[in-house]
């Protein structure tokens, strides 16, 4: 069993690598990035598009500066009309340079490191398709939208994509249940950053965003993770107990082997000793080993032969102690019973070969066999 127990050990040790590093890499992938800044990183192509409220009262200016490191715009918005609006829109391109509706159903939440002066609380918005009979008319699109304050020092801010709020005009105009809040980021032409009612009016602003970036979590990868490692291991185990088996059955005919000269009524039939104290000794053993009663003095009293001379014949000749010995003989005697015997029950066999205590009986037979009784009666017939 030994060589088994060693192969199974490597088996399992490189198994367990194997999973922690899938595990790893699994997880790895599961995280989702998407940067947008610096924009000579991004895998999704942008261009930044100026959006201004032009009526009448009071046009908004708005200046993008073109830095694909960074977004950096300046805006001046007037105080002569009710909500002034102003917006850099980052508008998604396709590989031939014209707008797309990007999908990103898979991310989470958004970031960004951003600093504004003077201090300014503006709103980002994430217009998503909803389905119509023109792409360019903007009922079609629900805009959710988030807000976030900033300052002339750089600071970190992050918005929930799940979590944005579809402003009730846009029901009011689709004429649509302002119960039906749920949203689908799969088709976004642009993400806006614009002023709010809380934006300074009359004076020239300036933003700038950075490290921009998408964050989400692909859960199909844990998915995979779980059903390839529950295959590995369900795999090994199925191998673990069907090679565990095999070796048991050859372990217990090595030991019935192994075990032949201390089966109990062979001893009866080997040739007779020179040494007649040694023969009287194996022949009483062999006789009353099955006796629960059986100890040394009984066997000093029967054989008249002293304490030291059992003990040393049983020790040069097989190197037991008194109580080894008849254990030995005992549990050998009960392994073929066990293997030739199908009708009787393991306390049977036990109560037979000299043990009143079947639980001790199944420790010592465990110990000696490396199985239980009732394994090692399957294993024999196997």
């Amino acid at each position: 069993m030994y060589e088994f127990y060693k192969k199974a050990l490597i088996g399992c040790f490189c198994l367990l690598v194997a999973s922690l590093l899938l595990g790893y890499l699994c997880l790895k992938e599961s995280y989702l990035h998407l940067s947008l800044l610096p924009a000579a990183e991004s895998p999704l192509a942008w261009h930044a598009v100026p959006n201004w409220d032009a009526r009448p009262g009071g046009p908004a200016t708005l200046r993008v500066e073109e830095d694909r490191q960074l977004l950096r715009y300046q805006f001046r918005v007037s105080n002569q009309i009710e909500h002034p609006y102003v917006a850099t829109d980052l508008t998604f391109l396709d590989q031939k340079g014209k707008p797309i509706h990007a999908d990103l159903s898979r991310y989470t939440t958004i970031s960004m490191r951003v600093s504004c002066s003077p201090a300014n609380t503006l709103q980002l918005s994430v217009p998503t398709y909803e389905g119509g009979a023109k792409h360019d008319d903007f009922l079609n699109y629900r805009t959710p939208l988030g807000f976030f304050s900033c300052n002339e020092r750089p600071s970190h801010a992050e918005l929930d994509l799940t979590r944005l709020e579809t402003p009730q005009w846009w029901f009011y105009l689709v004429k649509q249940d302002l119960s039906h809040q749920a949203y689908k980021l799969d088709k976004v032409p642009r993400i806006s950053f614009g002023t709010t009612f809380q934006s300074p009016l009359d004076v020239t602003s300036t933003v700038e965003i950075s490290e921009l970036e998408l964050r989400g979590r692909d859960r199909r990868y844990l998915v995979l993770l779980v059903a390839v490692l529950g295959l590995a291991w369900g795999g090994f185990g199925l191998w673990f107990f069907q090679q565990h088996a095999r070796a048991l059955v050859t372990d217990v005919q090595g030991k019935l082997q192994k075990d032949l000269p201390f089966v109990a009524y062979q001893q009866l039939s080997l040739e007779p000793h020179r040494d007649k104290e040694k023969t009287a000794i194996l022949q009483f053993l062999a006789n009353k080993y099955a006796d629960a009663e059986l100890d040394l003095e009984t066997v000093v009293e029967q054989t008249g032969v002293n304490r030291n001379k059992i003990s040393e014949v049983l020790k040069n000749e097989f190197g037991f102690t008194f109580s080894g010995y008849v254990n030995k003989l005992r549990l050998t005697e009960a392994a073929r019973l066990l293997a030739e015997k199908d009708t009787a029950t393991v306390a049977e066999i036990a109560y037979s070969v000299g043990y009143s205590n079947i639980s001790y009986f199944n420790k010592l037979f465990k110990e000696e066999y490396g199985c239980t009784p009732k394994a090692f009666r399957i294993a024999c017939k196997g």
